[in-house]
């Protein structure tokens, strides 16, 4: 019998620093550092830690999941390239996972996820068992009846609030999100992957020049 896969899932797409480390179905160890800068100097050293304290080693391992947004674009940067790299380095499989994907996963489907998105504006994105709708970046006053009758449960930021819009059930994620992470990992690292890639469901903010340019003089 092979032995059971072994799989380390990191998340920094949010004001974290996130990872699980899953043997098969089993969480051998699973951490949430809240954080709001810091990630690039912490993320290896907690990932180094979480190997080390389950006895386990970077070549004991079978696959990597990536949290890929949306989010924060430094923080989602920043995973896809080390599990990119990694990925490269050890000769294994690196799974992307959403933010989407994570927050339903283990929850009764159709799911609509919301993902906070700054700027009175939410990311919105119903998943199915076997698909999902395109993400939606909805506003306030936009309308939503168009998911009322799609989705069994609401999660993620202001789920409340979407929930009762609707006529629906609030739920909270089923798992810490890299657990939910690794799990995803866990179902698809046998089959061919695309590179994990950032999910940015809009463009980064741009702020104009605070001066104006110089004037140049005959």
């Amino acid at each position: 019998m092979p032995p059971e896969p072994l799989i380390l899932a990191f998340d920094t797409s949010a004001a974290h620093c996130a990872a699980a480390l899953l043997l098969g179905e089993t969480v051998l160890d699973q951490r949430v550092e809240p954080m709001s800068k810091g990630q690039a100097e912490r993320l290896f050293p907690l990932l180094a830690e979480i190997l080390a304290d389950a006895g386990k080693d970077w070549s004991d391992l079978t696959a990597l999941g990536v949290g890929t947004g949306p989010g924060n674009f430094t923080g989602i940067r920043l995973s896809v390239a080390s599990a990119r790299g990694l990925a490269l380095s050890l000769g294994i499989p690196a799974v992307g996972v959403s933010t989407f994907q994570a927050l339903s996963e283990g929850l009764p489907r159709p799911t609509l996820v919301a993902v906070d998105a700054r700027r009175g504006q939410t990311y919105l994105q119903v998943l199915h068992n076997d698909h999902a709708a395109a993400p939606l970046l909805w506003g306030e006053g936009d309308d939503l009846s168009a998911y009322a009758a799609d989705a069994l449960c609401c999660v993620g930021d202001h789920a409340l609030d979407f929930a009762a819009a609707l006529g629906i059930k609030a739920a909270e994620p089923a798992m810490p999100v890299a657990t939910a992470i690794a799990r995803v990992a866990l179902d698809r690292h046998r089959s061919a992957q695309p590179r994990p890639a950032p999910l940015y469901a809009r463009s980064a903010d741009a702020a104009p020049a605070a001066d104006p340019p110089p004037v140049i003089l005959p």
